[in-house]
């Protein structure tokens, strides 16, 4: 898989994803086989005027493949925050017109730019011409069903020097409801000649696998069905490799890497910060347990590593 002049291993990527997609996520899903990892989305902004908060998002270990993602109207600031950018250590530099949160789009920032195809472009040329990296955007559907412009947007983003762009079937009013529509995705696919990366509604080896026959599509990111499940990457891949379904993981799998996942997070953010952000990571990884409500319930009553590791422990020896 070739993004401009970055070579990727495979073309089964991690979506971006707010409070998700972290360092220590990314890392574990690169370990199990994701071609490239997509960083949470970074403001433009509080990059511009110096948010320490903001600038630890761009944080990227060396052996990373990172498409770092950043959102923003202005096209002078998201062409300033690009140049300064070029000594990160992200191989891709990724444009965010997809957000759906309200306090997003309130600002014309994410989806609300497909709104606005005039700005959304000054917005590429900007970056594109500052970034001494690959650009690639990411984009919706179109706002609701009444402005879908998937197509008029990425051939937009061709016409500007995009390397690539990525398309959820979803509208922006929408959010992650309803059902992806892929076929928004083989249209885009159809009317640009720069690799598009599809996205929405895949869970399973099984559903990738569809979608790139049904789209046509150069490369897939998985977002919700990575959440508690970064197996899904090396399934996948092999899955496309050789068409052999490989074993869902046992509960002992699960609870080593919960446990390893938990010591990265307590490591990068300290044990206050890194239980509370990794609560949501367990309550993903234990879905589907019998019980997992109640086991979900008291994970999210403890504050220390010491407590969370024999707890698991315990629900690795009762799940047997």
């Amino acid at each position: 898989m070739k993004i401009g002049d970055v070579v990727l291993k495979n073309n089964v990527f991690l979506s971006p994803m707010a409070g998700v997609t972290d360092k220590p996520f990314r890392l574990i899903c690169q370990e199990m086989g994701c071609g490239l990892a997509y960083s949470e989305m970074v403001s433009a902004k509080g990059l511009y005027y110096g948010s320490e908060n903001t600038k630890v998002l761009t944080d990227i270990d060396e052996e990373e493949k990172v498409a770092l993602q950043i959102f923003g109207s202005d096209p002078d600031i998201m062409g300033e925050i690009a140049r300064r950018l070029n000594d990160s250590k992200a191989l891709i530099l990724d444009i965010n017109m997809g957000c759906p949160t309200p306090k997003i789009v309130k600002n014309g920032d994410g989806a609300a730019l497909m709104l606005k195809p005039e700005l959304a472009e000054k917005v590429m040329e900007s970056v594109v011409k500052a970034s001494n990296k690959p650009v690639t955007v990411k984009i919706r559907k179109g706002w609701d069903d009444s402005h879908v412009n998937a197509v008029e947007i990425a051939k937009i983003a061709e016409s500007c020097g995009v390397k690539a762009v990525a398309v959820h079937g979803r509208t922006r009013e929408q959010f992650y409801s309803g059902k992806a529509d892929w076929s928004i995705i083989k249209k885009v696919k159809e009317s640009v000649k720069i690799p598009v990366m599809g996205n929405g509604d895949i869970f399973t080896p099984e559903d990738a696998k569809r979608m790139l026959e049904e789209t046509g599509c150069d490369a897939i990111l998985i977002g919700r069905g990575a959440q508690g499940n970064p197996w899904i990457f090396k399934r996948t891949v092999h899955f496309l490799n050789s068409g052999e379904l490989l074993p869902e993981p046992t509960i002992q799998e699960k609870i080593e890497v919960i446990i390893r996942h938990l010591e990265m997070m307590i490591e990068y953010k300290g044990e206050r910060t890194g239980i509370l952000e990794m609560r949501k990571h367990i309550a993903w990884y234990l879905k589907g347990l019998y019980g997992s409500a109640k086991l979900r319930e008291a994970v999210f009553k403890m504050e220390k590593y010491e407590e969370i590791k024999e707890f698991l422990l315990n629900i690795g020896k009762t799940y047997v």
